[in-house]
């Protein structure tokens, strides 16, 4: 049988698998076992448990658990709920303050938990009652946060971009650092949609759009207990700032600097919030288990069917057919964007990076494009994914939070912010110095 015929066997066995509620890892890893038992026989199943293994045993992959035991710190203390509040005061003046807050407290809680279900479930847990109260759109109120948490795989520290980095042997210092200015731009876009929808929609309450006597009376009455709060915030920031600057100065490797990250997270969690129970520990260390677990399991088994497709020459071919389309760079780029934009509709963000990351690496190389201006590219097209059908993980989360707010509202709400991203992308590919300048001015 010829490979495409094979890979398009494969690829409807997986979709079947998923379509039925397999989880990910499983249908992944059922799949390639069937294609190499059909291919090579049983002898083929000692290089399956090979392969499984040998993958998820690199020393840097450590880096991947450490930062997750960091950010289920973070989540499990009320540091969210500091970083609400002060924003809240801060950015309440705007047209849709609040909502406008929720997109700034996803933007840095992304950067202190590095994952994107952490910081929808943290911030949407308190933003999105607090919104509905005010008479925010259900749409709005679940949109901006189901649209802010994906920044959680792009802004550092990303465990996104470590994989990216160790699938593809790319500095990974050099990729936090280009994730950092396309994060805030794309918050920025988010912002803006925000304000516009909540002028648009109207009827909520904003207790900071009142006179000026009254707005400075409300200033007056929460600014310490905002201050106060920001404070506890400022300790976590502290140590995501030195785990950057541990990276990017050459000090510590990534699983070195992410764990001590970890300690320090779940040291300054237990003495800033008092967290002495065994109780919240516990919580955190399960939660940080079950996580990493699933992550490394995905990881294995997305290796197995890479090294199953490439067994079967699927790869290659699919490889060769697009590095002999003699078609401009940027219809290229394009084609890549949608076939990592489908790939997002369907598998989490961790299973593509492993699946094609090695493999359009080399293309992106050959078509002159830039391998770190690449990743944010398809880290942003992943981020699309969280937000749409049919896997959608934000989209989850948010209802398992708002469980009366209908799926649909859910996902009306943040198809706009999608777009936001499709614009983040298109702006990346006419100005590429805006992932590339801030890596290239402090890393050469």
């Amino acid at each position: 049988m010829d490979p495409i015929t094979l890979g398009i066997i494969v690829a409807i066995g997986l979709v079947v698998l998923m379509a039925i509620g397999t989880p990910i890892a499983f249908a992944l890893g059922a799949v390639s076992l069937v294609a190499l038992l059909y291919d090579r026989g049983m002898p083929e199943l000692t290089y399956f448990g090979e392969t499984f293994f040998d993958r998820i045993a690199e020393f840097g992959f450590v880096a991947i658990p450490m930062f997750i035991l960091m950010g289920a710190a973070v989540a499990s203390s009320p540091t969210g709920r500091d970083l609400y509040r002060s924003l809240d005061l801060w950015m309440g003046r705007l047209p849709g303050g609040l909502a406008v807050s929720n997109i700034g407290a996803c933007t840095i809680f992304s950067a202190l938990s590095g994952s994107s279900p952490a910081t929808c479930a943290a911030i949407g847990k308190m933003g999105i009652p607090e919104m509905r109260t005010r008479g925010y759109p259900d749409g709005v109120a679940a949109g901006c946060i189901a649209a802010g948490g994906t920044l959680g795989i792009l802004i550092p520290p990303s465990v996104t971009m470590i994989i990216y980095g160790i699938s593809t042997e790319t500095s990974i210092g050099r990729l936090f650092m280009a994730g950092v200015v396309p994060g805030l731009m794309l918050a920025g876009l988010f912002m803006i949609w925000t304000m516009i929808a909540c002028r648009l929609a109207g009827g909520y309450n904003n207790p900071m759009a009142q006179s000026a006597a009254r707005v400075k009376q409300t200033i007056k009455e929460n600014v310490d207990a905002n201050l106060k709060a920001l404070i506890r915030v400022l300790p976590f920031l502290a140590v995501v700032a030195g785990i950057l600057f541990a990276l990017y100065g050459g000090v510590a490797t990534p699983s070195e600097a992410a764990g001590v990250g970890a300690f320090l997270c779940v040291a300054l969690a237990v003495i800033i919030y008092r967290m002495w129970q065994v109780g919240p520990i516990k919580l955190i260390m399960r939660d940080s288990l079950r996580e990493s677990v699933m992550i490394m399991l995905v990881i294995a088994c997305a290796e197995v069917f890479a090294y199953a497709l490439s067994s079967m020459f699927i790869t290659q071919t699919v490889a060769a057919a697009i590095a002999d389309l003699e078609v401009n760079r940027w219809v290229l780029m394009g084609i890549i964007n949608l076939f990592l934009l489908v790939a997002g509709f369907f598998l989490p963000p961790v299973a593509v990076i492993v699946m094609t990351a090695p493999i359009l690496l080399p293309i992106i190389l050959a078509a002159d494009f830039d391998p770190y201006w690449f990743a944010v590219i398809l880290t942003i097209n992943l981020e699309i994914g969280l937000i749409t059908p049919p896997v959608g993980l934000n989209l989850f989360i948010i209802k398992g939070i708002a469980p009366d707010i209908s799926l649909r509202n859910i996902l009306m709400g943040s198809l706009p912010y999608a777009l936001c991203m499709v614009l983040g992308i298109l702006l990346l590919c006419f100005f590429p110095g805006i992932a590339l300048w801030l890596p290239n001015l402090i890393m050469g």
